[in-house]
Order: C-alpha cells, then sequence, then structure tokens
C-alpha cells in the first residue's frame, strides 16, 4: 500500500458512479483537469483503462463493473470513520463511571448526584473508589474517570475545574454546652473535646496550627478514617467535628446537629474535580461533567 494514494479510492467512487469525469469533478468539488489526472493514475494501478469512450460517453469496463460495489462500500466506511460521532445519546447510554471522591463528599454531594442522574441519564451507574488511590496515578492509569474534591497537583497533562470554595463549620449536638451559645470564642472552642477526619490518622491541622498561634490547644478525643465517621459521634457525645458549610448542610440538618461558625481565620476549601484528556470529548463523560457542576452549583445556592 506504500504506492497507493488512498485518496484515488474517493475518485474511482464518484467516476464509477457518475461514468463522467466532469461529474465526477463537480461531485468531488474538484476541476475536471484534477480527475482526468486521478482516473490517469487509476488506470496505470489497476491496468486497465476502467472508462472506456462509447460515442459521447463513458462507459465501464468489465473490470471497473467488477470494482464498483467494493469501492463504494470502501469509500462509504472510509467517509464514516472521519465524519462527527453519530454516538447515542449520552442521556441514554449505559455506562459505569469509576469516581474518586473526597469522604466529606461521598455523604454530602453524591446522593444529590446519584438522584439527579436518576432523571437526566438513568443509564449512568457510578462505582466510587477508595481514596488511597490518589496516592497512584489513577487518572492516568484509568483507574478513575472523575475525581472529586481537593484536587491537589499531579500530572501536568491532567485536566481540572474548580467547582466551588466551602467554608468550614463547627457541628454539635443539641445538648452540647456550645450549642446554643450566641458566640464562640477560640478560648472555648478550644477547651471543648473535638473528633477529627483524617485518612491517614493524623490528628494534627490547620485547626491546630491556628490555635497555638494563639497560645491555644484542643483536646482530640477521637481521629476517625471518614465524614460520616466523625458524624454520628458527634450526635451521640459531646465532641464537636467540623463540616462543610453548604454542601454539608443536608446531612447536618437530617441528623439533628446544630452549627456556629468556627472562631479561627481558616482559608477556605477549594473542590474541583479533575479528569484525564482520554475523556475530555466524550460525550457521556461531558454529561457527567455537567451534571457534577450543576450539582455542586445547587448545592452551595450558585445555581
Amino acid at each position: 500500500m506504500d504506492y497507493v494514494d488512498l485518496n484515488l479510492i474517493e475518485a474511482l467512487d464518484a467516476l464509477l458512479a457518475e461514468n463522467s469525469v466532469t461529474k465526477a469533478a463537480a461531485r468531488l468539488h474538484t476541476s475536471a483537469p484534477a480527475m482526468s489526472r486521478a482516473l490517469a493514475r487509476l488506470r496505470r494501478v489497476f491496468d486497465d483503462p476502467l472508462l472506456v469512450r462509447a460515442g459521447r460517453d463513458l462507459v465501464p469496463t468489465p473490470r471497473a463493473l467488477e470494482l464498483r460495489g467494493e469501492v463504494h462500500a470502501v469509500a462509504t466506511r472510509a467517509r464514516a470513520l472521519f465524519a462527527p460521532s453519530n454516538a447515542a445519546d449520552p442521556r441514554t447510554a449505559v455506562r459505569t463511571f469509576d469516581l474518586q471522591v473526597t469522604d466529606m463528599l461521598s455523604t454530602t454531594f453524591i446522593p444529590s448526584l446519584i438522584d439527579d442522574l436518576r432523571v437526566q441519564a438513568p443509564g449512568i451507574s457510578l462505582r466510587l473508589r477508595p481514596e488511597n488511590l490518589e496516592d497512584t496515578p489513577a487518572l492516568r492509569e484509568g483507574l478513575v474517570d472523575l475525581e472529586i474534591g481537593i484536587i491537589r497537583p499531579g500530572d501536568p497533562e491532567i485536566r481540572s475545574e474548580t467547582l466551588v470554595t466551602e467554608a468550614l463549620i463547627a457541628a454539635v449536638r443539641p445538648d452540647h454546652p456550645l450549642a446554643t451559645a450566641k458566640t464562640v470564642t477560640p478560648q472555648q472552642f478550644a477547651a471543648a473535646d473535638h473528633i477529627v477526619v483524617s485518612r491517614r490518622g493524623r490528628a494534627h491541622g490547620p485547626i491546630d496550627d491556628q490555635l497555638a498561634d494563639l497560645g491555644l490547644r484542643r483536646r482530640v478525643v477521637a481521629v476517625v478514617p471518614t465524614f460520616a465517621g466523625a458524624l454520628f459521634p458527634a450526635r451521640e457525645t459531646d465532641v464537636i467535628c467540623v463540616a462543610p458549610a453548604r454542601l454539608g448542610r443536608p446531612m447536618l440538618d437530617a441528623l439533628g446537629l446544630r452549627t456556629f461558625p468556627i472562631p479561627l481565620a481558616l482559608p477556605p476549601v477549594t473542590l474541583g474535580m479533575a479528569w484525564h484528556p482520554r475523556n475530555h470529548h466524550d460525550r457521556t463523560h461531558q454529561l457527567l461533567r455537567e451534571r457534577t457542576r450543576h450539582i455542586m452549583a445547587a448545592a452551595v445556592g450558585t445555581g
């Protein structure tokens, strides 16, 4: 095939369909001389005249008639190959996506996303992967289709998008001594018992750094690996846990927890999503990202 110009297939298909150099040229939006040159090349390739003069018309040779159907089929398949995708509507696609979601969102955002997809794209199923995959190039290796949460710098080719900026608040049960306080001071906040969420088991974090700057130190009575693992103990005993102010509201209300501002100058938390370029133009993946964007905006009151 090294010496064959595949453009000749399109030319041959037009010539055999029209039996005319002029009409074939018009069909392919080219000139008659260019089509004549293509016919000359085709005659050399096939070692056959293909079209011969019969009075004022051209008629196909037996070899041309033999080729006509197969050439048309090949040309049709080639055009389909390079045509815009006419894949099924992503809203009716049946597909499973692997998601890696920050634990804080798995109990606050994912239920809303599931409800939304059941209406917008009921054929889409979600499979949540463990967060320990963040220590591997999961997006690059195809283990994860979409990461949602606090997006850390990683492979330079990974695409990402900021979704929302969220503040953190303190949550306690209604019987907690600070539940009805009009204002909670840093001293009161530090004096209370705390439950901390850390997948790696770390008890120290930004809150402790802020307290240390004020000469204060809190008592962490438990470190749990999941956000839900902090909320349920907070409902049953006098400990403070930290939650996202807007995204966490449905879960906090469902558990009957009271909230108050954390009396420290904590930076906001930026939440986003990340995906590999292999999925960037995939229509069903685009729909998943669009619904993620929509649900996140609605959850924080910006959509």
